[in-house]
C-alpha cells in the first residue's frame, strides 16, 4: 500500500500495488521529422502505482508523456492505455481513452476567462448528460478534494501558483479517471507549496486508488511519492534505469544515475 502522507520519503520496501499493467509501451520511437528524441522505449505502468518519468533537461520526459496521452503520434512502436491501443490510428479509440484519463499540465491550462467552477464543469458538460445541479455538486466536491472548497467563483488570475495547480488537478479529476498524468507538477512552486502538492498526490493515490504517471526532475518529490521510476537520458535516447528510486539511489553503478540521485555534476 502507498506510504502514509507525512511528507517524508516513501520507504524503500514499500509494496507495489497489483502487477496488472494499465499502460504498456512497446518499442516506442518518438521523433519530429528526422530528429529522434527517444528510440525503442519499452515499459509498463502498473495499476494503482505512482510511476515517475525522470531525467535531465531535454531528455524527452514531456515528449514521452504527450505520446502517452495521444497528443503526439509515435514514429514507431505501440502504446496501450487501459486496454486501448492508441497507436492504431482509430480516432474513436483515442477519444475514448482521453475520456478515461485526467491530465494536469505544467501551466495548469485553466481558461482565464472562466471561473474555477466553470473550468471544472467543462469536461462534465462535454462528456456527460448530467443536469446542472448535479454538475454543480461534483464541482464543489472536486474543489473540496484538493483543498479549494468555496473557490468556485474565483478566476485563475486571483489564485496563487499552488492554488492554480490544485484547481487544474480538480478539473483533471472531474470525470473520476482511474489514470492521472502530471507534467512537472512542482514547476514554479516554492518548496513548501511543492511539499503540499506531493502530500496531495499521495493522499489521492491512497484514497482513490488512481494510477499516476508523473513527469518531474525534482529529486525530493521523486523520493517522496514514487513507487517506481524510469530515468531517460538525452544521449542514450532512451531508458537508462528503471526501478524503485531509493534502490537506484543506493545501489546504481551507472554514473549518470548516481550523479542525478546525489546531485553531483558530471566529471570532466
Amino acid at each position: 500500500m502507498p506510504a502514509a502522507v507525512t511528507g517524508s520519503p516513501r520507504e524503500p520496501d514499500a509494496a507495489l500495488p497489483g502487477r496488472d499493467a494499465i499502460i504498456v509501451v512497446e518499442n516506442l520511437t518518438c521523433a519530429f521529422g528526422e530528429r529522434v528524441i527517444l528510440e525503442k522505449v519499452s515499459f509498463e505502468v502498473y495499476r494503482g502505482e505512482i510511476f515517475v518519468i525522470l531525467g535531465g533537461s531535454g531528455c524527452g520526459k514531456s515528449t514521452l508523456l504527450k505520446h502517452l496521452i495521444g497528443l503526439y503520434p509515435p514514429a514507431a512502436g505501440r502504446i496501450v492505455v487501459n486496454g486501448i491501443d492508441i497507436t492504431s490510428g482509430d480516432e474513436r479509440a483515442l477519444s475514448q481513452m482521453r475520456r478515461e484519463i485526467g491530465v494536469l499540465f505544467q501551466s495548469s491550462a485553466l481558461f482565464g476567462s472562466m471561473t474555477l467552477g466553470q473550468n471544472i464543469a467543462l469536461p462534465l458538460e462535454e462528456y456527460t448528460d448530467l443536469p446542472p445541479e448535479a454538475i454543480d455538486l461534483i464541482v464543489r466536491l472536486k474543489l473540496r478534494l484538493v483543498n479549494l472548497a468555496g473557490f468556485e467563483d474565483y478566476l485563475p488570475e486571483e489564485l496563487s501558483g499552488g492554488m492554480k495547480k490544485r484547481a487544474g488537478l480538480a478539473r483533471a479529476l472531474a470525470l473520476d479517471p482511474d489514470l492521472l498524468f502530471f507534467d512537472e507538477p512542482s514547476a514554479g512552486l516554492d518548496p513548501i507549496t511543492a511539499v503540499g502538492l506531493d502530500q496531495l498526490i499521495l493522499r489521492l493515490n491512497a484514497g482513490l486508488g488512481a494510477t499516476m504517471v508523473v513527469v518531474t526532475h525534482e529529486l525530493q518529490s521523486i523520493l517522496t511519492i514514487a513507487h517506481r521510476v524510469i530515468m531517460l537520458d538525452k544521449e542514450a535516447k532512451g531508458i537508462i534505469a528503471m526501478g524503485e528510486p531509493h534502490d537506484l539511489k543506493e545501489h546504481s553503478t551507472d554514473p549518470r544515475v548516481v550523479n542525478f540521485f546525489h546531485r553531483r555534476a558530471p566529471e570532466g
